[in-house]
């Protein structure tokens, strides 16, 4: 990169990364016998409201419930370390530059003018949620969901991990070509001082081979427990150094094809571990990196579509009380699909068929040329109108059988690589669908992104959502002592396109359902109950 006229800032600028910047405080108070304050914790009281439904001969009998629990929240945010698998790559280059920008109040010029660094495109930094309603106007209070409960800031957040590449974090950034130009002129600096991505592990197999050429910076040899040991002994040594009080180690590496579900290989956590030992050919360097993250006893996100979470890990997880959630970031297309094939089912209307087709440029559309690696984001993009449709079978046919899906639309992804428009990624959606009467009615709707810019506030909010959970815990009125929450997060699954959800219950693909159980939860926790749209006020006299 050529040279940028700044002074290389100096080290202690940028390391520990812990700006002592001030934050707007916390305003957010609850007065209410259900919510209590302490100097270490906020508690709540919350009835979760529901119905149980018997099925009779056609007949529906509803019995209304409610069940009563208590939160504790601790207020005290931790010092949190973000360990990327992949820092070097894209998404892992770009978050790392735009978080020094946001820390270092970097402005730069754009063709369209002065640009200054922000958080648009996050949850948590950049939408709000209403609490209630203003005594004094009667207009609605919205507050930034960061306000809601104590979170981390995008700033505070300590910035590591791991890369097959050994691309200095400057030069990795050169390479992406997703900033403009003199934001990366600014930033260069500070992301040379973040050094180079420790070594990682390269299993040919699960990735496409035209990785290999990046493949420079690699944990030698092809013992998976010694890598295992070797990934383990990097978490402690990345807290140890930062004093950190949690680790979020965080996936958003190259789409791994699918692993294998073998008896006796990764079906249960003790398989599962002595498959490690075995240095065994099934297990994933994803699998290796979040049964590592576990072990030492910090959360776990995979931000790509391959099954990384096989029954072996869910159970590891479970064993050890330690935090997972995932797959693939659910940023643009999808998103949009799970809304609009949402809207279409709840307005009487039936799709017949959903054709995807995407080409981008960028490694991650590279990598995806491959079609074992394109397999794993296939499924992960297929499966997001599934709840929609199974919540209307007066047009789509129930299943005949159990475990079988039923009536559903022809549903179909596409993705091509095309090197020329890089990070732009274009993607083409058409919805067919059957209307009244025999009619048919057609959208189409192109959608062009940034691609690499619409996922890092996703990794933002992934973090700082699984870091605040670690401090949530619960009990019913009949337990003594609270407990953490249960180790698969589907509270993450509004940035996520497979949500992985607790075995035995339903996945929720639907964007507002997820947007209002994380609205519901933040507000559990200070006992607030969900925000009622009924508006009664607006219907009685």
């Amino acid at each position: 990169m050529a040279d940028s006229g700044y002074n290389t800032p100096d080290v202690e600028s940028v390391l520990p990364i812990h700006p002592t910047a001030a934050r707007r405080p916390n305003y957010l108070t609850v007065q209410s016998e259900n919510t209590q304050y302490t100097d270490d914790h906020i508690t709540s009281k919350f009835v979760n409201r529901g119905a149980s439904v018997d099925i009779s001969n056609g007949q529906f009998l509803v019995t209304p419930t409610a069940q009563t629990y208590e939160f504790q929240t601790k207020r005290t945010v931790s010092k949190t370390g973000l360990m990327m698998i992949g820092q070097g790559g894209n998404n892992g280059s770009t978050l790392c530059a735009t978080i020094l920008a946001n820390r270092h109040n970097i402005i730069w010029r754009t063709k369209a003018g002065v640009q200054q660094p922000n958080y648009i495109g996050s949850v948590l930094r950049a939408s709000t949620v209403r609490i209630g309603t203003d005594n004094s106007t009667g207009q609605d209070v919205h507050v930034p969901v960061s306000d809601v409960l104590p979170m981390v800031h995008p700033n505070d957040l300590v910035l590591g991990g791991w890369d097959i590449s050994g691309a200095t974090m400057d030069k990795a950034m050169d390479r992406a070509q997703v900033l403009d130009y003199d934001l990366q002129r600014q930033v260069a600096p500070y992301m040379a001082l973040l050094g180079k991505p420790l070594p990682s592990i390269y299993y040919p197999d699960f990735i496409a081979a035209n990785q290999e050429a990046r493949a420079d910076n690699l944990i030698p040899g092809d013992d998976k427990q010694v890598h295992l040991d070797h990934i383990r002994a990097d978490i402690r040594k990345f807290k140890q150094d930062n004093q950190l009080d949690r680790i979020v180690v965080f996936w958003t590496a190259n789409t791994e094809r699918y692993s294998d579900i073998i008896p006796g290989i990764n079906d249960t956590a003790d398989n599962l571990l002595a498959a490690i030992k075995s240095s065994h050919s099934e297990v994933s360097p994803s699998t290796l990196f979040a049964v590592a993250a576990i072990l030492e006893g910090e959360p776990f996100v995979n931000g790509a579509p391959q099954n990384t979470f096989v029954p072996g890990v869910i159970e590891l997880a479970e064993r050890h009380q330690s935090f997972i959630g995932g797959d693939d970031l659910k940023s643009g297309q999808t998103k949009l699909k799970s809304v609009l094939a949402e809207f279409l089912v709840n307005a009487g209307i039936k799709p017949l068929s959903i054709a995807s087709y995407n080409h981008l440029g960028n490694n991650d559309g590279h990598n995806l040329s491959a079609e074992r690696q394109f397999k794993s984001k296939e499924i992960s993009k297929s499966s997001v109108v599934d709840d929609m449709v199974n919540a209307n079978r007066l047009l789509y046919k129930a299943p005949v059988e159990e475990g079988t899906k039923g009536e559903h639309p022809d549903h179909i992804v596409v993705i091509k690589y095309v090197p020329a428009v890089g990070d732009s990624k274009r993607a083409i959606d058409e919805y067919y669908s059957e209307i009244f009467c025999g009619g048919r009615s057609t959208i189409n709707i192109f959608n062009e992104c940034e691609d690499s810019l619409l996922a890092t506030p996703l990794i933002l909010d992934l973090t700082i959502l699984t870091e605040l959970l670690t401090r949530v815990k619960y009990r019913g009125v009949d337990k003594k002592d609270f407990a953490p929450l249960y180790p698969v997060l589907s509270l993450l699954s509004y940035m996520l396109k497979a949500p992985l959800v607790k075995p035995g219950t339903e996945v929720v693909n639907s964007l507002n359902r997820q947007r209002n159980a994380l609205e519901a939860f933040l507000k559990a926790c200070i006992g607030i109950e969900g925000s009622s749209d009924l508006l009664l006020e607006t219907r009685i006299w």
